[in-house]
């Protein structure tokens, strides 16, 4: 071992979840974006960029401002201690956030069950902190699932059984077994991890029939739901069965939301709806999102007030709808998502071996091929033929996806999307997948990048 000098530090004495590909992956994806800014990319859920409008923050603070002093009768010196001070940990946009809720969502929620929180990351670090109560504490997912929560639950030891998708979104036969096999090793499975619309990464949906027999297995076997629905509102048209917090009638389910996607991702803004009553060692009741205040005090204090302003300011001016705030952005998605379904059959409909989901919404397409995809191929990808994916193994939390990429058609132009499948269809062929496209290029007398 090298010499160390006195006030440095060696990995071993750090936590060793610093070290856990969950952790790690997010830092990988995010540099080699970084080390090939000319390649198309269709790595990150990102929200389309194109209606992004600096001025719109600022008058949607206005917005915000003047609703506290018109429907809530603010003196300027309540106005301004409100937005520039340090504020309520629970959060200034509760009442808003349960206005929406129920408009878009069909969800009846108490707005003190709500924390506002920084994102939806740390809505699911504040959950998982206060379940993890004992070395034995573990939590199910539905597997692919999403790192954000894989690296949550490793920060805070908390082990991570997956749960298999299925073509329903969720086994719920694995469920029960993983549930049951957990308490006969000894462990107390606290909650599990759920996306039921457009999941991340997978794109896999819930009918309305599963989602009523997940709740009756939550309430049998006796765990929370932790319902994560940032995609939601982008579906082809159809709309989507109620979520499980609408269906929720014996408060199983802790619903996270974030307004990453819906209103603007640099607000960093996000909320759990937490209505579980707790019970003191005096026998007085209260909310689990008072617990989850306590945590957030003691992490972030509170979530910035002129960051909930905007958000705020955007659901006053769209009438608390996000659903109709974002109909251009829908519109987007759904094209973005018929294209790159209808390019891959166009390039790879007979090839052996590759295959692809075809979602209803969301951002995501998983593809599968008869190669072995890696953070390797990924970098040769970028560097050779100018295109960026995602590997699927990331989003496994063992083996798993080792054949599977992950493509985002949220941040792509309709050009960009085409110029880029042309680029995987070329790094396929060199893989052995023959494509139309490969062919298309070699006959008009072009290359494949």
């Amino acid at each position: 071992m090298p010499d160390v000098e006195a006030a440095d530090l060696v990995t071993a004495d750090l936590h060793g979840s610093l070290q856990d590909p969950a952790l790690t992956s997010m830092t990988f994806l995010n540099e080699i974006t970084g080390r090939y800014p000319d390649a198309l990319s269709f790595a990150p859920g990102r929200p389309v960029e194109r209606f992004f409008d600096v001025e719109s923050v600022h008058r949607r603070l206005r917005t915000f401002t003047d609703h506290l002093a018109g429907e809530l009768g603010y003196s300027p010196e309540e106005v301004s201690r409100t937005l520039c001070q340090y504020g309520r940990t629970k959060g200034i946009v509760h009442r808003l956030i349960t206005r929406s809720l129920s408009r878009d969502e069909g969800i009846e929620a108490d707005p003190e069950s709500v924390v506002v929180t920084v994102g939806c990351q740390e809505a699911m670090f504040l959950v998982l902190r206060a379940l993890r109560a004992q070395p034995g504490d573990v939590l199910l997912s539905v597997s692919p699932m999403y790192v954000g929560l894989t690296g949550a639950a490793r920060l805070l030891d908390m082990p991570v059984l997956p749960v298999a998708g299925g073509s329903a979104g969720i086994d719920l036969d694995d469920l029960v077994a993983q549930t049951r096999a957990a308490r006969q090793r000894g462990q107390r499975p606290r909650a599990c991890y759920v996306m039921p619309d457009f999941a991340n990464p997978s794109g896999l949906s819930m009918d309305l029939a599963t989602r009523r027999a997940l709740l009756d297995v939550a309430e049998r076997e006796g765990i929370l739901l932790l319902e994560d629905n940032p995609y939601g509102l982008f579906h082809d048209g159809g709309g989507t069965p109620p979520t499980l917090k609408a269906l929720d009638t014996s408060r199983r389910v802790v619903y996270l939301g974030s307004f990453a996607k819906t209103v603007l991702p640099g607000a960093r803004v996000g909320y759990a709806v937490a209505d579980q009553r707790v019970r003191d060692a005096k026998g007085a009741l209260g909310l689990f999102a008072d617990q989850l205040s306590k945590i957030k005090s003691m992490v972030t204090v509170n979530t910035s007030p002129l960051a909930q302003a905007v958000v705020g300011g955007a659901l006053l001016e769209h009438e608390y709808s996000l659903e109709h705030a974002n109909t251009r952005e829908r519109e987007v998605y759904r094209r973005n998502l018929r294209q790159v379904v209808a390019g891959l059959e166009a390039r790879f409909g007979t090839c052996r071996g590759v295959s692809w989901s075809t979602p209803a919404g969301g951002f995501f397409v998983c593809v599968t091929v008869p190669f072995t995809v890696d953070d390797d191929l990924l970098e040769l990808s970028a560097r050779r033929y100018g295109v960026l994916w995602t590997p699927m193994c990331h989003f496994y939390g063992g083996s798993g996806g080792t054949n599977e990429l992950r493509l985002s058609v949220s941040a792509l132009t309709g050009d960009e999307i085409e110029d880029g499948l042309d680029r995987l269809a070329a790094l396929f062929a060199d893989r052995g997948c023959a494509s139309a496209t490969r062919t298309r290029l070699v006959r008009s007398g072009g290359s494949a990048p």
